[in-house]
């Protein structure tokens, strides 16, 4: 345990409930965080650990129609005493999704404007940009458009507008959840120096703890009713375990890609790439960062024109890194049931297994990330697409979550439906892939058995991938 000091987060008895729902998000939580600790909070997904996390920013319910009962003070204040804003100098938030805190079209616009917000000297602006970029490494992104930035880079950016503001508390919402594997050590290794030298207190959101090794003091667990369930010195998690699986390719094509080229505003995306996947095959497009990978997603789907090559598939499912962009209903289940194709016993069972069952009803925005990205999913799955692309589908979603999704895909693919999986997720990459894409730079270097790519560590560094922990990964038969 690394020393500290005085309690800058304290809840005693704090219960918060949205007032359209009849029971509470979060039930009697009592902790203290103190100066300079490491916390990180776990839990199923859609427990409430997001919401926490906005109680202590007073996102909630300054910005929400929420009720909040017990006791929440912030650095001895009672959390209400602050004004708006004004807690946000000492306490900045990474948020899961980091679309949602952008407002300026570039990297340095978008940290000014932070800058400006709590009122820094614009003689002071310059010195505290540069070193904001130098410490996250993003020099090169100076001017850069964010939106034509990927997952991992935006998250990136989202952290340096939360530290060029010199908090006391950084409160991180799934961190890890868009970087590439290599980008992601890196991360957790920084924020470590960091808080070294900067005695920062870190309250952390994840599910992905055997990432971390030993960064967390404690480790605060919410259970699946939104109640305090554990309080513990942190120990390092191992990896998830999936269920081994025999190949289920066929001999037919199901995805035909000749010389893909995608240019956008004269800028080459991605060069003139070419691949087959088969029936019942299940593929892992993977690389760094930036590499092009949600880019390939969008124009296989047709949703970026192509400036050159074919697409041959019967028919293609996309499931978008931002689920919410495929709602098109008021209702969770009425979402699944959209397409038409799927009978009524088949909605019903794909929410339960995707633990949609008590959300059923609850509008799709309303929910948590990873329960936005099940919805998603289901919704696919129901659609009955021969091809489905999946771009993050690992993304927030905890062990058991995980592990049906595992099986779900296990069910179509035997069926023979084939599976194009855009992961960081190198656990559930090696159980679940018979074949690893791999592009990096907007470059295809080409599809390779999976058992191949696990056990060469130099094309896994190339493309800032670590090898699998603790996964059964397999030998799949395809010519």
């Amino acid at each position: 345990m690394r020393p500290v000091s005085e309690p800058v987060l304290s809840l005693e008895k704090v219960s918060f409930r949205f007032p359209e729902d009849d029971r509470a998000t979060l039930n009697e939580i009592s902790f203290l965080v103190n100066s300079g600790e490491r916390v990180v909070l776990s839990g199923p997904s859609g427990c409430g650990k997001s919401t926490l996390l906005y109680l202590l920013n007073r996102l909630y319910p300054a910005n929400c129609d929420g009720i909040v009962s017990g006791s929440l003070e912030l650095f001895g204040r009672p959390s209400d005493s602050w004004k708006p804003g004004e807690i946000n100098r000492r306490i900045a938030t990474v948020f899961q999704d980091p679309d949602a805190q952008f407002c300026m079209p570039t990297v340095e616009e978008e940290l000014a404007f932070t800058l400006e917000n709590i009122r820094i000297p614009r003689d002071e602006m310059e010195s505290r940009i540069t070193g904001v970029l130098e410490l996250t490494g993003l020099e090169g992104f100076r001017n850069t458009v964010i939106q034509t930035l990927s997952g991992g880079q935006k998250q990136r950016v989202a952290t340096a507008c939360a530290l060029i503001m010199h908090p006391d508390v950084l409160l991180l919402d799934e961190p890890l959840a868009h970087l590439d594997p290599h980008t992601a050590l890196e991360l957790v290794r920084w924020l470590d120096e960091l808080q070294k030298q900067t005695g920062l207190t870190i309250v952390a959101v994840e599910h992905r703890l055997d990432l971390w090794n030993e960064f967390f003091d404690r480790e605060i667990c919410l259970g699946a009713d939104g109640q305090l369930i554990g309080d513990r010195p942190f120990t390092p998690k191992p990896a998830i375990r999936f269920p081994e699986r025999p190949s289920a390719i066929r001999s037919e094509s199901a995805m035909s890609v000749e010389s893909l080229s995608v240019r956008i505003k004269g800028q080459q995306i991605f060069a003139p790439l070419s691949f087959v996947l088969r029936a019942g095959e299940v593929a892992v497009l993977a690389g760094p960062n930036g590499s092009g990978k949600s880019s390939l997603a969008k124009a296989l789907c047709g949703i970026y024109k192509t400036s050159g090559g074919k697409v041959h598939a019967s028919g293609i499912g996309y499931v978008p890194q931002s689920p919410e962009f495929l709602f098109l209903t008021s209702s969770v289940r009425d979402e699944l049931a959209f397409s038409g194709f799927a009978s009524p016993n088949s909605i019903d069972d794909l929410t339960d297994r995707l633990r949609l069952g008590e959300i059923r009803n609850a509008h799709p925005f309303s929910v948590s990330h990873g329960q936005k990205r099940r919805v998603a999913i289901g919704a696919m799955l129901a659609d009955n697409r021969p091809v489905i692309v999946m771009d993050e589908p690992t993304s927030g979603q905890d062990a058991g979550a995980l592990l049906e999704l595992f099986n779900l895909i296990e069910e179509r693919r035997r069926e023979g439906n084939t599976f194009l999986i855009i992961t960081h997720d190198m656990e559930f990459a090696a159980a679940a892939a018979d074949s690893v894409l791999l592009i990096k730079d907007g470059v295809f270097t080409g599809k390779y058995r999976a058992q191949e790519v696990w056990t060469d560590h130099a094309l896994l560094a190339a493309h800032h991938l670590v090898p699998p922990k603790g996964a059964n990964a397999h030998e799949p038969a395809f010519a």
